[in-house]
């Protein structure tokens, strides 16, 4: 069954990423163009949820009107991408739930051209749920946490990794299953698992990768720095 997207709504979470957000940024707008370039009338947008933030975040995002912003004080991930997403059903007010797309990455990733336009392919043949692929930055990692990494994740069509630096799905499959979990951390492992379990058609694939930081110090118990943390590399 194909569909119709006419939203297309970017949510980012972000706790002290005044250094990292320029990248970010830089490469959504990319994307954004390449998603509208392929899909006249589109219409693209992107909140940034600042959550707790200290440094000067909110600041780098000033003199980007196409970013919309949001401030919390939750500390719990889970919850900071579902405020993002309910900011992205407030600005879509009048679309179906089922034309609204909501991709999702994090202020310390750099998404490729063509990142949006890949899900938004899928979309198009009638998935609700696009379940994207990452690599850490290898200038953030010592030679030997690359290899263990790439050993880990031989990356193909169906894989079977999740990520919410790399991720997508229509507003009404989240309406479906209650949206994010309030978890400090596997809020997108959970989301998934609750779209697959409901049934909605969906896919996984690496052919949109996103390069996400590669740092060691975690933001969130138990998450993608704490992973890196964990690989042998020897």
């Amino acid at each position: 069954m194909s569909r119709s997207i006419e939203v297309v709504h970017v949510v980012v979470p972000a706790r002290d990423e005044a250094d990292r957000l320029p990248r970010l940024l830089a490469s959504l707008e990319s994307a954004c163009l390449h998603a509208l370039a392929t899909s006249p009338g589109l219409q693209v947008r992107a909140t940034v949820v600042l959550d707790s933030c200290l440094d000067s975040s909110g600041e780098v995002l000033r003199g980007h009107p196409w970013v919309d912003v949001v401030a919390v004080d939750a500390g719990v991930v889970g919850i900071v991408r579902a405020r993002g997403v309910s900011r992205a059903r407030a600005l879509a007010l009048g679309h179906r739930p089922d034309q609204v797309w909501i991709a999702c990455t994090d202020a310390d990733s750099l998404v490729p051209p063509h990142w949006l336009s890949e899900q938004l392919g899928f979309a198009g043949g009638g998935h609700d749920l696009v379940v994207g692929a990452v690599h850490p930055d290898p200038s953030d990692l010592t030679p030997e946490v690359v290899t263990a990494w790439r050993d880990r994740h031989r990356l193909h069509e169906g894989h079977p990794h999740v990520h919410g630096a790399n991720l997508g799905f229509t507003l009404a499959a989240y309406d479906l299953v209650g949206g994010f979990a309030p978890l400090r951390t596997g809020e997108d492992v959970r989301l998934v698992s609750d779209l697959q379990a409901a049934g909605v058609p969906w896919v996984s694939t690496a052919r949109n990768l996103v390069v996400t930081s590669g740092r060691r110090v975690a933001r969130a118990p138990h998450g993608f720095a704490g992973y890196l943390q964990g690989l042998p590399t020897g």
